[in-house]
């Protein structure tokens, strides 16, 4: 199976929300990706007129090596339903020989004869007629079903190989027939033939069901060619092993053996190559060598007598692994391949002959930022080019995963509907996605983090590399070191608020007692977890604090979190509101405050109203010495996450807001009905309101009369709390009434966590030991804001 299209990786990344991409438990490959395709596919078990009592799945090994199936699994979802892949899934285990089946026995009915004994169960009730089938490596369910459900990048990278069948909305290319109680899918050439489209290698016939015992059927003694898929990273990377001995060695011969073609007639003027798959053979020079198999697996080259056309490019990538290995940077060669279209990407594979003939030089062509208006990197795809102009660092999301950092021209990029003046447009033509020529998912050495980890703001002067492509993307692989000038350094405190009395907002990613739910999944974890939140809490020294994503156990979660600061700050320092209504999700809001600065007035209150999943936590104080009271109200509203019941108001509209605005404005609405209803004095609503500072909500609680303080005294470039796609902005609010503005001294946004590298968070999984700190950098994904007050009754 091929990695995504161009256009379907594009669609897969509005699946993403902004709660972010769930993770999936990985187990790394143990030969080439697509080696284990699905075989054959029946539905129509036990049905009228079956032939089988069972529906089954049956998988193969085109490899030439032992495949291990360990946490793998096969997923199924309908044709065109909204249920996702992870809700049908069995789990695989054991290892596949070259040339072994594996039969994996699924739901049945009262027709047909049992099948052969199978290689695994389960009891997933499979459609007769359409339906769509994903091996996934991955032993946990794909929160996606290719359709009304888009894959994300991160989602498609774990699927080793997919098959839809009849009316199916997710296959590689077309479809495959339409099946019958009477016939099953079955892959061509015994379970060899893979041209990634299904409709060619799947053919309806009656099911012959094979498992382990079934006589091997290798497909060769090389690997399959060719068999490239979706590959455990977004570096898209064909897997194809040449079938041609090559001659690595040059001689005489060989090199007189002249070009076919130039480059540029094989790029061509457009999108794909006019000579896609035929055997061409071109001459340039080695500009970037990738041939380990943890990197690209090939090497990139560039004609050095470019023609007149500014619209073909004038490099290509050769797909040619360690039979190769003579190729080095600033060789002279000429290529003979089959040139293809690969996920979008001009390449050469299969590579059947690489002669050196010399020596050459190429220099990179400059290149800047923002691109014109309806431009893309095709006219220099595959070639070496530099950008030398000052680069932002505007995203790290993938940095520890895959090896990507995103830079963009003039600056940060913010989330649209965060401030006036924003143009998404103009965000994806000043960015330029810079990925680390490997294609190993969660390294051991994670790159820009020596001798600190880059943070988002960092500079650099330039970078140097070839232009390649994979999963959607045009990516730079560096030719020369990045290096980052550090202009965003880290601060150990949040900017002064001045006042006598400081609230806070802090979102606290999940912290959970219970292990293995949503938060930490180890003691070890947990106590990680719990060093950082008790950071950034010392840090903040908040005298109010309201938090979020805090586990809905009691006090349990809540007083451990007290518990352990009050052991650094001093024993009684802080203490816990207790919520009157937490409402029924995993996950509520809390509040903790300093008994000796404010005292509360009466009781904790909230609200039983439907519209609030995570009921709010209401609070008056006043400081021990009396005056003016404040109310905090403490808010997590709806997340942007898109599911089968946004609909109607809450569907997205297409408006940068996603999916249930509609709801967050009714949750706005509801809090300021509070504040009216309950008579409270000196509102301050803050909380992750999921909304940023220009969307409905916002503009809601604005018009009811209340202020963002963070608006008035955060500058504009410094106000934010997260990073999603690319893109900063402020999902964490302050806003108060107007008798409490005038008590409002400063107002400000800790970047502990929004600039920072995943990497360096509590996570044990894939992180690298020597970045943990117990500090509180990355001790969340939300950055925490913190208010200042000057409420009557003395000086702090």
């Amino acid at each position: 199976m091929r990695a995504l299209s161009r256009a379907f990786a594009a669609l897969a990344a509005v699946g993403v929300t902004a709660a972010g991409v769930a993770t999936l438990t990985t187990t790394p490959a143990l030969a080439a990706p697509g080696t284990v395709v699905i075989s054959q596919v029946y539905g129509g078990g036990g049905n009228s007129g079956a032939p089988f009592a069972n529906d089954f799945v049956e998988l193969f090994n085109r490899s030439a090596a032992p495949v291990s199936l360990e946490g793998w699994s096969v997923q199924y979802g309908s044709a065109t339903g909204t249920g996702t892949f992870g809700a049908n899934l069995v789990p695989l285990s054991g290892t596949l020989a070259p040339g072994q089946y594996h039969l994996l026995q699924l739901a049945g009915g009262a027709t047909g004869a049992a099948l052969p004994a199978p290689d695994g169960t389960g009891t997933v009730n499979m459609s007769g007629s359409a339906g769509k089938v994903v091996l996934a490596r991955s032993a946990d369910g794909l929160a996606c079903n290719g359709g009304s459900v888009p894959c994300t990048p991160e989602q498609t990278a774990l699927i080793a190989d997919l098959v839809g069948y009849g009316t199916a909305n997710y296959a590689e290319g077309a479809a495959a027939p339409g099946l019958s109680n009477g016939t099953a899918g079955l892959r061509k050439d015994h379970g060899c033939a893979d041209t990634d489209v299904n409709a060619a290698d799947i053919e309806a016939a009656a099911p012959a069901p094979r498992n382990r015992a079934t006589a091997p059927a290798p497909c060769g003694d090389a690997e399959p060619t060719p068999t490239p898929t979706v590959t455990a990273t977004p570096t898209a990377t064909p897997t194809v092993t040449p079938t041609a001995t090559p001659s690595p060695t040059p001689t005489t011969a060989p090199c007189e053996t002249p070009a076919t073609h130039q480059i540029a007639e094989v790029q061509g003027s457009g999108d794909a190559s006019p000579l896609a798959g035929r055997t061409v053979r071109v001459e340039g020079v080695v500009t970037a060598d990738f041939q380990e198999t943890n990197q690209l697996s090939g090497f990139f080259l560039q004609d050095p007598t470019p023609d007149a056309d500014p619209a073909t490019s004038e490099g290509l990538f050769a797909f040619a692994r360690s039979s190769f290995k003579d190729v080095k940077v600033g060789d002279r060669v000429l290529v003979t391949g089959r040139a293809v279209e690969f996920n979008g990407w001009t390449e050469l594979s299969p590579v059947t002959a690489v002669d050196v003939c010399g020596t050459g030089r190429i220099a990179p062509v400059r290149q800047s930022l923002p691109r014109p208006e309806g431009a893309t990197f095709e006219r220099v795809e595959n070639m070496l080019v530099t950008f030398p102009e000052p680069l932002t660092v505007s995203d790290h999301y993938n940095l520890a995963r895959y090896g990507e950092i995103n830079l963009s021209s003039e600056g940060r990029i913010y989330q649209p509907t965060d401030r006036p003046g924003v143009s998404a447009a103009l965000n994806a033509r000043r960015t330029l996605l810079v990925d680390d020529g490997s294609g190993a998912e969660n390294p051991p050495v994670v790159p820009h983090t020596d001798p600190r980890a880059v943070r988002l703001g960092d500079t650099t002067l330039g970078v140097t590399g070839v232009m390649g492509y994979g999963f959607g993307k045009y990516r730079l692989q560096p030719t020369e070191p990045v290096q980052f000038l550090r202009t965003n350094p880290r601060l150990p405190k949040p900017f002064p608020v001045l006042g006598n009395v400081r609230v806070a907002s802090f979102n606290t990613l999940n912290w959970f007692t219970t292990l293995g739910s949503r938060g930490a999944n180890t003691a070890e974890e947990q106590q990680r977890q719990l060093a950082k939140l008790v950071a950034a809490l010392k840090g903040m020294d908040a005298d109010v604090v309201g938090l979020m994503e805090v586990e809905n156990n009691g006090q349990t979660a809540v007083q451990a979190l007290v518990d352990a600061l009050n052991a650094e700050v001093g024993a009684g320092t802080y203490a816990a509101l207790a919520h009157p209504y937490p409402g029924t999700d995993v996950i509520h809001v809390a509040m903790i405050y300093k008994p000796a600065r404010v005292r509360p007035v009466g009781a904790a209150q909230s609200s039983t109203d439907p519209v609030f999943r995570r009921p709010p936590l209401i609070q008056t104080f006043r400081r021990p010495q009396g005056g003016q009271s404040f109310t905090v109200l403490v808010n997590h509203f709806k997340s942007k996450g898109c599911d089968e019941d946004a609909t109607g108001a809450d569907a997205d509209a297409g408006d940068g807001q996603s999916c249930y605005n509609g709801e967050r404005v009714r949750q706005a609405q509801a809090t300021l009905g509070l504040i009216d209803s309950l008579d409270l004095p000196g509102p301050l609503v803050l909380g992750d309101l999921n909304a940023y500072g220009e969307e409905d909500p916002i503009d809601t609680l604005e018009a009811g009369g209340l202020t963002s303080v963070t608006k008035r005294f955060v500058p504009a470039p410094l106000r934010y709390s997260y990073l999603f796609e690319g893109q900063v902005g402020e999902l964490d609010h302050a806003l108060v009434g107007r008798e409490l503005l005038k008590r409002v001294t400063g107002a400000t946004i800790w970047h502990i966590n929004s600039d920072e590298a995943r990497a360096l968070d509590y996570n044990t999984e894939y992180n690298p030991p020597g970045l943990y700190r117990p500090d509180a950098f990355r001790s969340s994904d939300h950055d925490p804001v913190v208010i200042g007050l000057t409420l009557p009754g003395g000086r702090r």
